[in-house]
């Protein structure tokens, strides 16, 4: 629980696998531990605490890295192999985004009626907090970005790690939404790396 005085949109730091801890929360929503400290616990934690939270700091950093470093050799890989003429392909992706609280970014591009986007997101900043995946196609997109609230086709999450399998009946153009859930109050940027990688369903293998 939050330090007395320590302000209600106040991140925690869990002391038992060092994550972010939401406002209020009385325990780690990873790891179930109870009482996560405050910014000041956490300064003022005994040597033997700190050094802990350190090393669950730096050892969950290390699993992004390499969990990242899998991701872009696996797209790097297929995108090598792959036919030719999905290069440069608007759903073949990878990179770092960074997204505001209550705010969202958008990989969109055209994808033809049973072929299928997959891929992979994971939140690198900070460790451990979640994001949410919507997709819409054009019509239901647009009325997203007037502020309406269509149902979604497809939806991941909320949650700090996951993968994405999607395939449309219908030719169109689809919009993969990557949103923050967190409440503008809490000032919590998330950084997060997506991978996408569009895949045809038609066979490359000559024969008609």
């Amino acid at each position: 629980m939050a330090a007395a005085g320590a302000s209600p949109d106040e991140w925690g730091t869990c002391h038992f696998c060092g994550v972010a801890v939401r406002p209020g929360a009385t325990k780690c929503e990873i790891c179930g531990a109870a009482k996560p400290l405050s910014a000041a616990e956490a300064q003022s934690a005994p040597p033997k605490v700190r050094r802990w939270i350190r090393l669950t700091h730096g050892f969950r950093t290390l699993i992004v890295i390499t969990v990242v470093a899998g991701l872009a050799y696996a797209v790097l890989s297929a995108e090598l192999s792959g036919p030719p003429d999905l290069v440069g392909d608007p759903l073949t992706t990878a990179g770092t985004y960074t997204v505001g609280p209550g705010n969202f970014t958008v990989i969109s591009g055209d994808i033809t009626g049973g072929d299928f986007v997959t891929g992979n997101f994971t939140t690198v900043h900070p460790v451990g907090v979640n994001i949410g995946l919507a997709v819409y196609n054009s019509s239901e997109f647009a009325q997203f970005s007037e502020g309406g609230a269509p149902t979604p086709l497809y939806t991941v999450g909320p949650t700090y790690n996951a993968q994405l399998v999607y395939s449309p009946l219908v030719t169109d153009t689809y919009y993969f939404v990557f949103t923050n859930p967190y409440a503008p109050s809490t000032h919590l940027t998330v950084g997060v790396y997506i991978t996408t990688l569009y895949n045809s369903n038609v066979a490359n293998d000559g024969f008609a």
